[in-house]
């Protein structure tokens, strides 16, 4: 059976600031029409992010099958180089000299909330990808948040191909109108946000969480440190959150979710354990920063799934 990948979504630089207080002590809600703060960022970090790149790298590791659909600019070659030695098929990441590769300029304050610039770059071109070149064979697929037009030929590709594939919006969802949401849903197998990405899609569409899960296989809710819910066949699983250690950092949490439930999707398993795994590795990345920092050996990944849900994934 094949387990192969493929991802569309970014490749991305992250700087990473970490502002040591609270956002909330230092916007004032009465003066948001002409907010003009600061935030002194004392520690920064530069780390290689984007959510295609993410989510293969956390399924890489698992010793899956990830196929990146992505766009760089002139400054990339050396990120899709290293990507390349982790066994993540890059052949389908295409070179554009005239941009820069997508950046994301990240403040983070203690309570995990975040403020984000993001230059898209390469990645509004990246529809100069298709998906048809590199769909032979493929377990799965997944449009995250891309180029607008790379996210619907993508997700149109792969209904057309016959390949499942999980529609991801994320920080993408506010480009499109309900229209477009909604025959992006029509083409899914599967939609993933998070709790408050669930919300503005119900807003965009018209449809509540319930009614959307009605029109996929899954609807699966990400909700942080309350675990995740698993719409599936008219029934509703709180699948719940794995312990951590100390929160170090936010960035890439989501993206490792979806590494994990796309490993377990791909080797036939079902969804709530599929989502389970998700949740571990969510857990194990926010424990160290960066988006792909985190050690994702085998054993540990089994212990801590063992440990939350009774019994090893393997």
């Amino acid at each position: 059976m094949s387990r192969r990948v493929l991802i569309s979504g970014s490749v991305a630089f992250d700087t990473i600031m970490v502002f040591e207080g609270h956002f909330k002590d230092h916007i004032l809600p009465d003066r948001a029409h002409m907010l003009n703060v600061s935030f002194l960022a004392p520690r920064l970090k530069r780390e290689l992010g984007g959510c295609a790149a993410n989510i293969a790298f956390n399924l890489a590791a698992l010793g899956g099958e990830p196929v990146v659909l992505a766009a760089v600019g002139h400054d990339g070659a050396d990120y899709v180089h290293h990507l390349s030695t982790l066994g993540i098929d890059t052949s389908q990441i295409k070179q554009l000299d005239a941009h820069f590769t997508a950046q994301a300029f990240i403040t983070t304050d203690l309570a995990d909330n975040q403020i984000i610039a993001f230059h898209p770059g390469a990645m509004s071109e990246a529809h100069a990808v298709q998906a048809s070149q590199s769909s032979a064979g493929a377990a799965w697929g997944i449009v995250a948040p891309n180029g607008k037009q790379a996210m619907l030929q993508h997700a149109r590709e792969f209904a057309e191909q016959r390949i499942p594939f999980i529609f991801d919006p994320g920080q993408g969802l506010p480009m499109f109108d309900g229209e477009e949401l909604r025959a992006l849903i029509g083409q899914a197998t599967a939609v993933t946000v998070n709790d408050y990405e669930a919300g503005l899609l119900s807003e965009r569409t018209g449809w509540p969480e319930a009614q959307i899960a009605g029109k996929v296989q899954a609807l699966i809710v990400t909700r942080g440190g309350q675990g995740s819910r698993l719409y599936r066949g008219g029934e509703t699983v709180d699948i719940p959150p794995v312990a951590i250690g100390k929160a170090l950092d936010p960035t890439g949490c989501g993206d490792a979710y979806r590494g994990g439930l796309l490993y377990g999707l791909a080797q036939g398993w079902d969804w709530i354990d599929a989502a389970r795994l998700g949740s571990v590795l969510g857990a194990i990345k926010i424990e160290h920063q960066g988006a792909q920092n985190h050690p994702l050996a085998r054993d540990e990944v089994a212990r801590r799934f063992a440990q939350t849900y009774g019994r090893s994934p393997w």
